[in-house]
């Protein structure tokens, strides 16, 4: 099998401290190292459409609430994971590029809700097909069965940190 930049790293260690297990080190390494590239391929994609990667969740995030294609900033931030004060500049940032607007809510005078416009719609209707046909490239170096099990294996790892 080939070897990559990480066994380099692992090699060194196991040199210089063979007491330690670094083995943890070849996955966290290997998943961090590959957070970076899959994040640079992704942003090349979503430049296209002028967004950055939040730009796009934020809209993709509309998107698939459905009709009307609207939720509140708490339902937002709440859903994408971010602070208030993120998830505010990133809807200026979309509303500046009218993507999507603020409007009241009517199910609460004090609240507001952030809806897609049709421009917006637009932009995330060719955006997330672009994302996908880029996803499809990304994962090109895997037959079905190892996204199956790759799938497994990170879903397992990401339940035993959001359980």
């Amino acid at each position: 099998m080939e070897s990559d930049p990480v066994d380099k790293i692992l090699a060194q260690w196991r040199q210089e401290r063979p007491d330690l297990d670094v083995s943890p080190m070849g996955i966290i390494g290997r998943v961090t190292r590959l957070a970076k590239h899959l994040e640079q391929a992704i942003q090349e994609t979503f430049s296209e459409f002028g967004l950055t990667v939040g730009e796009f969740d934020v809209l993709a995030t509309l998107r698939r609430a459905g009709r009307p294609y609207q939720l509140s900033p708490t339902e937002l931030f709440n859903t994408l994971m971010v602070s208030s004060g993120t998830m505010t500049h990133r809807v200026d940032r979309l509303e500046q590029a009218e993507l999507v607007q603020r409007i009241p809510d009517l199910s609460d005078r004090r609240g507001i809700q952030i809806k897609l416009t049709d421009k917006g719609f637009d932009v995330i209707e060719k955006a997330v097909e672009a994302h996908v046909v880029n996803e499809h490239r990304i994962l090109r170096g895997l037959d079905e069965s190892e996204r199956e099990v790759f799938t497994h294996l990170l879903r397992k790892l990401l339940l035993s940190f959001e359980a």
